[in-house]
């Protein structure tokens, strides 16, 4: 009878993933399970009969990326999905990494949990975006938890799926908002045995580990983002403090990202009906992904001048065989529409900004400094909104320097 009420409370709350009945850790919900990533040979064969019987729209010609994602570069990249890519090479290299799963807050949460040599490392929380994943840090982990030499600062690294995301279990009931998944991430650090630790996140990374720096500032010891967001501080002029350079950029980014945020308007109310669609075709699943990588990304017109189609595909694939779109764009209705319960008006924890020159959005230092307590503000050379999958160096680097500074 036991065994029945837990096995039915986890499917309840879509949680029972890999889970067996021969499993003595489904008795213990708060157990934390080694996991594998395995794609059933089944579900690679219906993607490769769905790739197969593709129909794509037409395009007006010379239109390029104007009108949305291109024709002729989707057509390509789908058939090297088909005929060339490998997601078995590309899950064993996953797979190197240490992969686990608990339940925390009625979801099977998946995460990576990297553990430096260096017993003295500094737990790092990890937090992704959308529409990435646990694929954007696989080049920046191996260097994190490597010391570089001596008294060099290292990291246990912890990288969790977002509820709804990849490999954790999907919410079955409302209100997963980056809030509660800042939440749920400071149950993890404290179920591993974290009582103190470092956040670094972009994109909804940034805006979870914000709600977690704000509401966890005595676990909290400093947070780095390359997602800073704050707007002018009310009653004083917004051009105080701010530099001409500064005016410019926002200018420049805001103009650049005017006609990509339509996404925001369905994921924030309709996400449903999207899903529909998007689970259901590998093309337009791989369409709705690759223009956010080609639009907001530091490339050369060509998105294959920031990233591989490995890396590309390796996260689309990702969402596909997990069926996790629909779901992962839920945290834009939840943000929208699940009011804070503890609303964070100033982060007290010493906060890096990494600016990455093509981030979707800039946020003038001046605006930062009355939202967070910002002490380390790097400008960087190159890079876009994907940071640790397009520039892993300049990202590596200032996560060492600035937790070196404030040790």
């Amino acid at each position: 009878m036991i065994v029945r009420f837990v096995l039915a409370g986890l499917i309840l709350a879509g949680c029972i993933g890999e889970v067996s009945m021969e499993d003595p850790d489904i008795l213990d919900p708060e157990a934390i399970r080694p996991f594998t990533i395995s794609v059933p040979d089944e579900v690679l064969a219906d993607l490769q009969d769905r790739l197969e019987r593709t129909r794509l729209p037409d395009e007006i010609p010379a239109t390029g990326w104007d009108y949305g994602t291109n024709l002729a570069y989707l057509d390509e990249l789908l058939e090297y999905w088909q005929e060339g890519f490998d997601w078995r090479v590309q899950e064993r290299q996953l797979n190197q990494f240490d992969h686990f799963k608990t339940v925390i807050d009625g979801v099977d949460l998946h995460f990576v949990h990297q553990r430096s040599p260096d017993p003295d490392a500094v737990p790092l929380l990890l937090i992704h975006g959308w529409p990435g994943s646990i694929v954007e840090f696989t080049g920046i982990i191996g260097p994190l938890t490597q010391p570089e030499g001596d008294g060099e600062i290292s990291f246990h690294i912890v990288a969790p799926s977002l509820p709804g995301f990849g490999f954790s279990g999907k919410p079955s009931e409302r209100g997963y908002s980056p809030e509660r998944m800042g939440g749920i991430f400071a149950g993890l650090m404290e179920r591993l045995g974290y009582e103190h630790y470092g956040v670094q996140g972009g994109d909804w990374g940034g805006i979870i580990g914000r709600s977690l720096a704000g509401n966890y500032g005595d676990n909290v010891i400093g947070f780095h983002s390359n997602f800073i967001l704050g707007g002018p501080v009310p009653g004083v002029n917004p051009n105080e403090g701010v530099t001409e350079e500064e005016r410019e950029l926002r200018a420049e980014r805001g103009q650049a990202f005017a006609e990509g945020r339509a996404y925001q308007e369905i994921q924030g109310t309709k996400p449903q009906t999207l899903g529909f669609g998007l689970n259901d075709s590998p093309a337009g699943l791989a369409s709705w992904i690759v223009e956010k990588f080609h639009g907001w990304s530091d490339n050369d017109g060509h998105v294959e001048s920031a990233f591989t189609k490995d890396e590309i595909l390796t996260n689309v694939t990702l969402y596909w065989v997990t069926e996790s779109i629909t779901s992962s764009t839920r945290i834009y209705y939840e943000s929208r529409h699940t009011p804070a319960s503890r609303p964070v008006q100033y982060v007290e924890v010493p906060t890096a900004g990494a600016i990455f020159p093509k981030e979707i959005i800039f946020t003038p230092r001046a605006w930062a400094e009355a939202r967070y307590n910002i002490v380390r503000w790097t400008v960087m050379p190159r890079g876009g909104h994907f940071a640790a999958l397009e520039e892993p160096e300049l990202l590596v680097n200032d996560l060492r320097a600035f937790f070196r500074d404030i040790s």
